[in-house]
């Protein structure tokens, strides 16, 4: 996928001048915040605990960490003694080049897919395309993308959240040359007659993977849709697309993760189908791959192993960070300008892509802590993007007058009395400027934040001056 994170304020401003896209959004907004509330309630409330269970979350997270490559031979060893090929790819290229040439050797034209972020990154379907093999999503989401002209998700676990029945309703017309359909059951419906034939033609089936089992050699897939067992079963060759930070060590991890992912996503106590798959088909079996191959990928993540962002190796990619964050909310997934949003692609985009290529991102948080307090496995997600916003500076990749800003601010905070002096001076200009008003509708030395907000108006005297008053 094209990387367009440098163009995030761009991106921004232009979410926030579409009307269709912030209805939209309005529309949508909440609707997971709301449903994981209520799940966790429930949990609780039956004698669970969930906090405790992100605490067991993390632990085992960082437990597989400590010994990555330990089990990741185990997995290796256990796959392979289950008729399966495992790959290994340092890049996207490197995905592309594994995919095009196992679909050669087994004479693919054509591609079915489960949703992968993974082949996201690697923009798996225009290489396909160009070798000449067919890719077909079939996630009902990522196939509405695919037929209006490959658009990128704006969400990893709700890829089209961005869209309104309307403008699904005239895509399905324009491109199914059917009558309008307006009701959503129709609509999956005519989807699912779509990709029917595909499903019985196809000779290759691309997956992603939420979790690699290393007692095993499984693959575990979480979806809502049974688009995944079609995809992993009924073609003769099953390709998994993997980082190499989801593997876990046993099935009892497995358990533990299981009530955490769907409760954090999408709010249910369990996803509709979740898929344990393990080898190749055996003779008396009716359905399965007859080639299984597993691509285990780095694409950046091994050098984040024991670095000061190993944490967000952690993630279970749940999608709660993007869920509550007042920024996603309003301008979209889209204007992060890759594969991953919100703060979780505003940590991962400069990691994996370069600091150089997304300028903007480790500042497109209000650094409030909500996406911290929600995340499943307590990935410290503000800690890192304000880590990523000091390399920035220390690099010298933030503008010089944001730099020296700095560094005068840095200086008069190192001298009490300036800095007293200051606040006290700043203060009633402030209290000025908002001629007797609680807000501020234009603040002159820094005009873009009132742009499209009112600037709270300090309430009387500095903090210093009331402790004062009340020592005396």
């Amino acid at each position: 996928m094209e990387i367009r994170s440098m163009f995030f304020k761009a991106n921004a401003a232009a979410a926030l001048a579409n009307p269709v896209l912030q209805g939209n959004l309005r529309t949508s907004k909440g609707k997971f915040v709301d449903k994981r509330r209520a799940a966790i309630a429930d949990f609780d409330r039956e004698g669970g605990d969930f906090e405790a269970l992100r605490d067991a979350g993390r632990d085992l997270r960082n437990r597989v960490l400590a010994d990555l490559d330990l089990w990741l031979e185990k997995f290796e060893q256990s796959a392979s003694a289950h008729g399966a090929t495992v790959l290994w790819a340092k890049d996207g290229a490197e995905i592309c080049r594994h995919v095009i040439d196992i679909g050669r050797r087994h004479g693919v034209t054509k591609a079915v897919k489960s949703k992968s972020m993974l082949s996201e990154e690697a923009g798996l379907n225009q290489a396909l395309e160009a070798a000449g093999i067919q890719p077909v999503e079939t996630d009902l989401g990522e196939y509405i993308l695919q037929i209006n002209d490959n658009e990128p998700p704006s969400h990893i676990i709700a890829p089209v959240v961005h869209k309104s029945l309307d403008e699904v309703a005239d895509l399905f017309a324009k491109t199914h040359g059917t009558p309008r359909k307006t009701e959503i059951p129709e609509l999956t419906r005519e989807a699912r007659g779509v990709l029917r034939s595909h499903f019985l033609t196809a000779e290759m089936g691309i997956s992603g993977g939420n979790f690699l089992v290393a007692e095993t050699g499984s693959v575990a897939l979480v979806t809502n849709e049974g688009n995944g067992r079609m995809v992993t079963t009924l073609p003769r060759v099953h390709v998994v697309i993997t980082g190499i930070e989801k593997v876990i060590p046993t099935l009892e991890d497995l358990a533990l993760l299981l009530r955490l992912l769907p409760r954090s996503a999408t709010g249910q106590h369990i996803s509709n189908y979740v898929s344990l798959l393990t080898g190749v088909k055996r003779p008396d079996e009716h359905d399965g791959p007859e080639h299984l191959y597993f691509i285990l990928v780095d694409n950046g993540r091994a050098e984040l192993v024991a670095s000061e962002f190993q944490d967000m190796l952690r993630c279970i990619r749940c999608g709660a960070c993007m869920n509550h964050c007042p920024v996603y909310q309003t301008i979209g997934g889209h204007a992060y300008g890759w594969v991953y949003p919100g703060p979780m692609g505003s940590v991962l985009t400069p990691l994996y892509q370069g600091l150089d290529h997304a300028i903007d991102l480790p500042h497109a948080a209000t650094l409030c802590n909500q996406c911290g307090v929600v995340c499943p496995v307590k990935i410290p997600l503000p800690e890192l993007l304000r880590t990523l916003r000091e390399k920035q500076v220390e690099q010298k990749l933030r503008p010089l007058t944001e730099r020296l800003a700095l560094k005068a601010w840095a200086w008069v905070a190192g001298r009490p009395w300036l800095y007293a002096l200051g606040a006290r001076l700043g203060v009633r200009y402030l209290n000025w400027l908002a001629g007797g008003s609680k807000t501020i509708g234009v603040l002159g030395i820094a005009p873009a934040w009132t742009d499209g907000r009112d600037f709270p108006a300090p309430q009387g005297r500095t903090f210093r001056e009331l402790y004062a008053a009340g020592k005396r």
